[in-house]
């Protein structure tokens, strides 16, 4: 950990930002005292949230009928080849 004052910080900012980002801490004084932390940023990872789809998407009727899997194969040539008679 490196301890700098308010000065050496705004004078030598850019080597405390190459200091920080190799893994070093960095403590800037204020009167001969700690008063702040310069650290690497890690940016926050938003975790997904479950349901938030919930009532957007609507089946209707008949979705997974066998008329569906038909118009869709047709469309798409799915499964023409691979089938066995």
């Amino acid at each position: 950990m490196k301890y700098v004052n308010t000065h050496e910080a705004k004078s030598q900012l850019s080597k405390l930002i190459a200091a920080v980002r190799d893994g070093e801490e960095v403590v800037i004084c204020q009167a001969g005292k700690p008063a702040a932390r310069l650290t690497a940023f890690e940016p926050t990872r938003k975790k997904p949230r479950l349901g938030t789809g919930k009532g957007k998407v609507v089946f209707q009727p008949g979705w997974d009928s066998q008329e569906t899997d038909a118009e869709i194969e047709a469309m798409f040539d799915v499964l023409k080849d691979s089938e066995t008679p």
